[in-house]
């Protein structure tokens, strides 16, 4: 992957949005803006067809909104990280959009430097969550494991769970490694595993399946 660029799909409905936007990404040496979507059943479509690395998605769009998008996006190729740029801070927006798939939460008033640290954070396969919602993110995921529900038996070793947590607080592949004192492609394959136990397709699943499940707490 060293020296290609992240394929970018934008969806939003307001056009000169997506032109600026389209200027600040094509400037950075590493991204490449390959397509640009105006409602959920376009950016569908040419998801299917580009294959971009990264979609930047809209929630509140015509004919079929972001959080619908996203969840056909990442139920039709897992491996596209989507990153949901709204106006919107509310939670509820937020926690819609994890459990839809996305990897990533970013608010439209963040810096462009914010946005690209999103963009290739959720290329490398982490998640990227707006600081000002994430705790409330987790509140939303604590009161969902308080409430009773059939649950089917997982089984996490203790350096899994250790590796859970440690996500959970924001670190990278690289920075657990690091703190484990293992090979950062040990914590990949570790989190793999992981994330086929808990029934994931990403980060911000496998901490929310793991709050519910009463492995980690959402303190």
């Amino acid at each position: 992957m060293s020296g290609e660029k992240i394929r970018v799909l934008m969806v939003d409905d307001h056009t000169l949005f997506r032109e600026g936007l389209r200027a600040i990404i094509d400037q950075q040496p590493d991204l490449y803006v390959v397509g640009e979507a105006k409602d959920g059943v376009e950016a569908t479509k040419k998801a299917a067809e580009l294959q971009p690395d990264v979609v930047l998605m809209d929630i509140n769009m015509p004919v079929m909104g972001g959080i619908e998008a996203c969840r056909q996006i990442t139920a039709q190729d897992q491996r596209v990280g989507v990153i949901v740029l709204t106006m919107y801070r509310e939670d509820k927006y937020a926690f819609e959009a994890i459990k839809a798939g996305a990897r990533g939460y970013v608010v439209k008033d963040s810096s462009a430097d914010e946005l690209f640290r999103a963009i290739r954070a959720v290329r490398r396969g982490e998640a990227l969550i707006d600081q000002a919602i994430a705790t409330n993110l987790l509140q939303e995921f604590r009161s969902l494991a308080e409430r009773p529900s059939e649950r089917n038996f997982v089984d996490l070793s203790e350096r899994e769970v250790e590796t859970l947590h440690l996500v959970a607080q924001g670190l990278t592949n690289k920075q657990i490694a690091e703190k484990l004192c293992l090979a950062e492609q040990t914590i990949k394959n570790n989190l793999s595993i992981v994330f086929q136990k808990l029934h994931v397709n990403n980060r911000a699943e496998a901490v929310a399946s793991a709050i519910q499940e009463g492995f980690i707490s959402s303190g």
